[in-house]
């Protein structure tokens, strides 16, 4: 990780990783992708986050934040909300191709006051740069359990027009019956700039049909979802921006896949977003951020009903920075919803250098999150929801200690503490009940983390990460916890990468996880490339030990994988 990286999530304007004064991880992938089978590889070099995959590749994940439920953390492209109103399981449903990102920045800690509901445990903000250069790229792999995978990106670029088309598909029988799926993804990237200032046009679409098998009990299930996503970003001079975003999303699911006329489901929803963000300087060391925000979103659904929610917001922030050494932002955001409800989400923050290596930074800041569909109208032979739940709330404290001795060293430390109220969960109140959607209080989580990464030659860099969390609620002595405590309690992963003569490429990495309650588990994963000429071949070996293992319980996971391939790409001015 540089630390010279330009960071735009976290911060109401873009800055370097070392003046942000909260913790944020920056992911490259453009570089990266023939080291990479899919972009949420690089999520998992983040030991805060725990991404809990039901099937390889992101057919369907619930990525978690410090020990939140997926629920709690929001997904945004481009700074603009995706994360789904109908279920946090389909929060990652990104219809962008791995071609199509330059990177993934992840913020961790609350971030109601700059982003809104969902952002209690962090915000992973999935960022399309505009293509630097003309290019063809195509590949193609397959591997063991039927895996057969096409990739490929047509870039073009102008003096004031950039474009980007990318698509995916990958494609896998299944390591087991009814684990089979089939990815597809397509969109376009425009940039342009205008008199006015830089348009950015979004338009994305895709489809995931997967077996689900104990995905959601002990059922042989089977789901197709598809995305739709269309989204302009137009800058009015230099301190003014405005979006708009919709995106479609529709969840066909059959509880039985041999025997759909028992229980099958069908959901549509259509999400809309519409955003004005202004920034002033008051005096060379001061800025004033403003702005507002609306959304709707509807769903259609032959078992959630059919609803409508319209929520707005407004917000105010104001950053100072004196003498090259101190820092100091406080902001609040008031949200509006419902029958004039009414969410406010304060924040603060600050960083003080203590020496030209030593910076010193610590933060507080409420969150919150409305129930999603699913938690309130649901309802299937396992599981139920609640119309009567109150949104979730949580304050987030945070101080941490940043040391960069030279160019080629930087570590990182943290300690974080969430306190929420009525935090949503499905429970058990006995054997031979139901899962209910239930509202729990005083709920705490505790943790620290701490971060090297060093550059050991021109060619080779390691990167070590650890996380501790430990979670506490009294009031799960005679409950059984669905989502809440499902949570690693310790996390850590190392990562070496290396440049070597010939273009040759390497990068593995090694994670073990301790789950709360369970057995701890480690994966070694490889992924080697020779990229000297325009033909590249690649191949990447995941769980190269075979490991046994369920990131959510009941669903196992594939044991070792192979996956071999070549990439060709031609360049022009």
């Amino acid at each position: 990780m540089r630390s010279d990286s330009i960071v735009v999530t976290g911060t109401w304007e873009p800055l370097s990783l070392d003046e942000l004064d909260r913790s944020v991880t920056v992911l490259p992938l453009r570089a990266d992708t023939i080291l990479l089978n899919s972009w949420m590889d690089a999520l998992r070099l983040d030991a805060s986050i725990d991404l809990g995959e039901r099937a390889p590749n992101g057919v369907q994940s619930d990525v978690s934040i410090r020990g939140a439920s997926f629920g709690q953390t929001l997904v945004l492209l481009n700074g603009i909300r995706i994360s789904d109103a109908q279920s946090g399981h389909h929060n990652m449903d990104l219809p962008i191709p791995p071609e199509g990102i330059s990177r993934v920045e992840v913020m961790r800690g609350a971030g109601s006051t700059m982003y809104g509901s969902d952002a209690v445990g962090g915000v992973i903000n999935v960022i399309t740069d505009p293509p630097e250069s003309s290019e063809f790229r195509l590949r193609t792999s397959a591997g063991n359990f039927g895996v057969n995978q096409e990739r490929g990106s047509l870039s073009l670029v102008s003096s004031n027009l950039a474009e980007q088309i990318a698509f995916s598909r990958d494609f896998s029988s299944g390591f087991r019956p009814d684990r089979d799926y089939r990815n597809l993804a397509i969109d376009s990237e425009t940039h342009w700039l205008s008199t006015l200032g830089a348009s950015d046009v979004t338009l994305a679409y895709d489809d995931r049909p997967f077996g689900a098998d104990q995905f959601y009990g002990n059922f042989n299930s089977w789901e197709d979802t598809k995305t739709w996503f269309a989204s302009l970003r137009q800058a009015i001079g230099e301190n003014t921006e405005a979006s708009f975003a919709f995106r479609r999303h529709s969840d066909l699911f059959v509880l039985f896949r041999d025997q759909p006329e028992i229980f099958t489901n069908h959901h549509a929803l259509e999400s809309y977003v519409g955003t004005l963000r202004r920034s002033e300087s008051l005096h060379k060391n001061v800025k004033l951020h403003y702005g507002a925000e609306f959304y709707r979103d509807a769903i259609v659904s032959n078992n959630l009903g059919n609803h409508q929610r319209d929520y707005g917001a407004g917000y105010l922030s104001i950053d100072v920075r004196a003498l090259r050494r101190f820092s100091f932002a406080a902001g609040i955001r008031e949200n509006l919803y419902g029958s004039l409800s009414v969410e406010s989400s304060p924040s603060v923050s600050g960083g003080m250098w203590i020496n030209t290596h030593l910076k010193l930074r610590a933060s507080a800041s409420h969150a919150f999150r409305l129930p999603t569909y699913t938690d309130l109208y649901y309802h299937d032979p396992a599981n139920l929801g609640s119309p009567n739940l109150r949104p979730e709330r949580a304050w987030s404290y945070e101080t941490g200690l940043q040391w960069t001795p030279a160019a080629r060293l930087r570590a990182d430390v943290a300690v974080f503490h969430r306190r929420e109220r009525d935090g949503i969960d499905y429970v058990l109140t006995s054997a031979t009940g139901i899962w209910r959607a239930t509202n729990v209080d005083r709920l705490q989580f505790t943790g620290v983390e701490a971060s090297v990464d060093t550059r050991l030659s021109a060619g080779q860099t390691v990167s070590l990460r650890y996380t501790a969390i430990h979670g506490a609620q009294a009031a799960f002595v005679d409950l059984v916890s669905k989502y809440v405590f499902n949570y690693p309690s310790q996390s850590a992963v190392a990562e070496w990468r290396g440049s070597f003569s010939h273009h040759l490429l390497a990068r593995t990495r090694v994670g073990a996880l301790n789950r709360r309650a369970r057995d701890p588990y480690a994966l070694w994963d490889f992924y080697g490339a020779w990229g000297e000429h325009a033909l590249r071949p690649f191949v990447q070996l995941t769980n190269i030990t075979s490991t046994h293992y369920e990131e959510v319980p009941g669903v196992v996971m594939p044991g070792r994988a192979i996956v071999g391939g070549v990439e060709w790409s031609i360049g022009w001015k």
